[in-house]
């Protein structure tokens, strides 16, 4: 089963930075990604959505392989190639893989504007280091949902959040003891 990580980032670049080095990190084996996609909400409000594939044009490239083999069939391949670059684009723009579009674009509208979040599906993953790659991005994200254990969710939030600064200890409710007792 695979789960599902979603950090928010106050500006775009540190999503698409986030994107880049997990695909670094499948590379090296730590991580195997089903999907992983950018989400931005620009100054206006819009939501886009910024796909690792574009399966529009994998569609486009495979159906017109396809068409043009079988179109030597019919001893006419740049009318097969065309007719199945056409319908491989539009079975690839039909075809949604991964996480859902409308999930995504909801999340888009729960974020400021001019933020981003990276979503990713992780099938597999070598935790410890995988956290440890991502420390680069301390307290820059915002993590806004998984599927984690709450373990491992923890450990995400230690590497990914901003720690909360509770202040100086009040001596009234037992902080500072030492001072007191060397006074």
């Amino acid at each position: 089963m695979s789960d599902l990580v979603i950090v928010a980032f106050s500006d775009e670049a540190t999503a698409f930075e986030a994107r880049a080095e997990l695909v670094r990190l499948q590379k090296d084996y730590l991580v195997e990604m089903e999907d992983a996609v950018v989400v931005t909400r620009n100054e206006a409000g819009e939501v886009k959505l910024h796909q690792a594939v574009n399966m529009t044009a994998a569609g486009a490239v495979g159906g017109g392989m396809w068409g043009m083999l079988i179109g030597l069939l019919f001893l006419n391949p740049l009318l097969g190639a065309a007719a199945g670059a056409g319908a491989g684009a539009l079975s690839g723009a039909l075809v949604d893989v991964g996480i859902n579009d409308d999930f995504l674009k909801d999340v888009g509208k729960s974020l400021d504007k001019g933020q981003s979040a990276v979503a990713v599906l992780i099938r597999k993953m070598t935790a410890d280091k995988l956290l440890a790659r991502l420390d680069k991005f301390r307290a820059k994200g915002r993590v806004i949902q998984t599927s984690l254990t709450d373990e491992m969710e923890a450990k995400l939030k230690a590497v990914l959040e901003k720690a909360e600064s509770l202040g100086a200890a009040d001596p009234q409710l037992g902080g500072n003891t030492r001072a007191k007792a060397g006074a």
